[in-house]
């Protein structure tokens, strides 16, 4: 017997769907002996998941909503546009990292999975975790032993697992060496069964999650923390002006170089937004030390996470001066959750994509060029 992904319905092989708070038909006012028992009994044996009782009657949606262990879970699925619900036929086998497994991956990671732009990365990532089988512990072990110690698991996002026992608990070896343990086995549901694991498990996806640490894609692009700011600047489609600026002022070996550098990155939409005419003009050969001004008033030396610049805003009582390579200074505020940037003219830019880290610094994306005084 093997572990095979199935062919599925779109969207129906997802993780946890919500679409709505399931109910159990009980509550406080309700409450009598008779029904808890009748309950009890209705869970089959089932074990609890996250303070809740978990029913073979009911999908993988109407129980897994209930886990107060799994919230983090629930709000990926919905990010990643995964509402529909698992109410098909099935079967699938789900392998659900709890909240402290999220928590575990590297800051900022799961906040950067949420964003819309890194939709497709999650929804990898998510359905990674779904096989299409239904799956009990007892028939996983009884494949491990079959196949000499370790077997193959094809998942719906066509990513394998590696599963194997480690004494008594089965484990899950991910594409790029991660393992988590099954720490609640064989949580039947009415289309498949549940496995509570202790880690996020992570696809290889080539140049993608694993090896951009969480980083959210930029302008269409992976963005990686190994490479440095114009070594990734140079993919994204939205960020084109901005590094035909930096080669025409001859700043790419400077922002090639150790650093650490906070860049402020305006894009393409942001270029267009000056004056016809400006960008024609500062690409100018005669015009190279106005364009050199101009770029390096978007750099700040030093490594600022966008944690620490709103940090440094609510010590300086909402407002904190930021001095930029160019010798001007940047004032950077807090503006309904938003970082936001004037420069020396008034203008004000806001950063759309925080937190794109590089290996000799941070970009920061925002919607305007930054302008020092003439």
């Amino acid at each position: 017997m093997t572990l095979t992904r199935q062919t599925i319905a779109a969207g129906s092989a997802l993780l946890f769907m919500t679409g709505c708070a399931m109910n159990d038909g009980m509550s406080a006012k309700t409450y009598n002996p008779a029904s808890t028992v009748v309950s009890a009994l209705d869970t089959g044996g089932n074990p609890m998941v996250g303070g809740a009782a978990m029913y073979p009657s009911k999908n993988i949606v109407e129980n897994a909503v209930n886990s107060a262990d799994h919230t983090t879970l629930v709000a990926a699925v919905k990010a990643a546009g995964l509402v529909e619900t698992l109410s098909g036929p099935g079967p699938f086998t789900v392998f659900a990292p709890t909240n402290a497994a999220f928590d575990a991956l590297p800051a900022g990671t799961v906040e950067n999975l949420l964003k819309p732009e890194n939709k497709d990365m999650l929804t990898q990532v998510l359905t990674y975790h779904v096989v299409g089988t239904n799956a009990l512990s007892s028939a996983i072990g009884k494949m491990i032993a079959d196949d000499g110690g370790v077997h193959a698991v094809p998942t719906v996002s066509g990513g394998t697992l590696l599963a194997r026992m480690a004494g008594d608990m089965i484990t899950l070896q991910d594409e790029n060496g991660r393992v988590a343990t099954v720490t609640v086995a064989d949580v039947r549901q009415s289309n498949g069964v549940i496995h509570v694991v202790d880690t996020v498990l992570l696809p290889n996806m080539g140049d993608t999650m694993a090896k951009s640490g969480g980083n959210p894609m930029v302008g269409g692009a992976e963005m990686f923390p190994t490479k440095n700011i114009v070594e990734n600047a140079v993919n994204s489609a939205d960020h084109t002006t901005l590094v035909a600026a930096v080669k025409a002022a001859g700043l790419v070996d400077t922002l090639s170089g150790p650093g650490p550098f906070t860049v402020f990155a305006p894009t393409n939409a942001a270029f267009e937004k000056l004056p016809a005419g400006t960008v024609e003009t500062l690409l100018k050969p005669e015009n190279k030390a106005k364009l050199s001004q101009i770029l390096t008033y978007h750099v700040v030396s030093a490594n600022a996470m966008s944690d620490a610049i709103n940090q440094m805003i609510a010590d300086d009582g909402g407002a904190h001066l930021v001095r930029t390579v160019a010798g001007g200074v940047l004032l950077v505020r807090n503006v309904g959750g938003q970082i936001a940037i004037s420069d020396e003219q008034g203008r004000v830019s806001y950063v759309t994509i925080a937190d794109v880290q590089q290996s000799n610094g941070v970009i920061h994306v925002i919607d305007n060029v930054l302008l020092p005084a003439d």
